[in-house]
């Protein structure tokens, strides 16, 4: 078990401290501890109260969401790049950024295609929440999670089609890059060794296919979510793509709950 400790506690604290979002896999939170566990980093895990009002973490860090990295008395971080270009000043080895400008510029727009707003965890959020919003079976808890996301993400009923067709052209345009990366003989999705890119996929495809319950144990409720999927995007993360994933688990990280 994780032992988080307060805001309140974290700020009067130095050192690396996360806010993080306790007992769910949730994409953002698991890329980070991902990057962070490659770095052998250790930090201080920091409550994030799940729909909670949140009002210490906004007067430290300006939102109420997780992850938030925050580094002795520096500002806190609360985006997937600053945090990863943290993670490489603070454990320059092993680099998760390529050193080659073809291979970094690639990384990072494949890397914001899947973290930044719009992206590809964006937009599943956005269908989740159509998905919360329509099918009888998830009320009537369901009902103010989609609500509560709605309003994070900015929703609107048209946008639904719209989202999923986003997600299924951002995972076919990875599928087809894990492609050309096996074709030139690379395990990885970038150039000859493991990138950021690895880490953040390995995180985010949970909310499209998630490991399975004796290994990542999460509600019920959350589980059933995640895995209802429309018939396109369930063709589009594809079984290389699945693969890709438990070989990164395999090689380089615990199970997402484990840390």
């Amino acid at each position: 078990m994780v032992d988080y400790i307060s805001v309140a506690e974290a700020r009067q604290m130095d050192g690396l401290r996360m806010v993080l979002t306790p007992g769910l896999p949730a994409p953002w939170t698991v890329s980070i501890k991902n990057i962070f566990e490659v770095k052998n980093l250790e930090y201080t895990p920091v409550l994030q109260e799940i729909g909670g009002e949140n009002r210490d973490l906004i007067e430290w860090t300006a939102q109420a969401t997780a992850p938030v990295a925050i580094w002795n008395d520096e500002p806190p971080r609360c985006t997937w790049i600053e945090q990863l270009y943290l993670a490489e000043r603070l454990a320059p080895n092993p680099p998760l950024i390529p050193e080659d400008s073809d291979d970094r510029k690639l990384m990072f727009g494949f890397c914001n295609e899947l973290m930044g707003e719009n992206g590809l965890i964006w937009n599943r959020r956005l269908r989740m929440v159509d998905v919360l919003r329509v099918k009888p079976k998830y009320a009537p808890d369901g009902a103010g999670i989609g609500e509560y996301l709605a309003a994070k993400y900015h929703y609107d009923s048209s946008q639904a089609e719209e989202a999923n067709q986003r997600c299924v052209k951002i995972l076919g345009d990875l599928a087809a890059q894990l492609g050309r990366q096996k074709a030139a003989g690379s395990k990885f999705l970038i150039g000859d060794s493991l990138s950021a890119l690895d880490l953040y996929w390995a995180g985010t495809v949970s909310c499209f296919n998630p490991l399975a319950e004796d290994v990542c144990p999460m509600p019920p409720m959350l589980r059933t979510l995640y895995e209802d999927v429309s018939p396109e995007m369930e063709v589009a993360v594809t079984p290389e793509l699945l693969a890709h994933r438990d070989f990164i688990y395999k090689s380089y990280l615990t199970l997402p709950m484990d840390h």
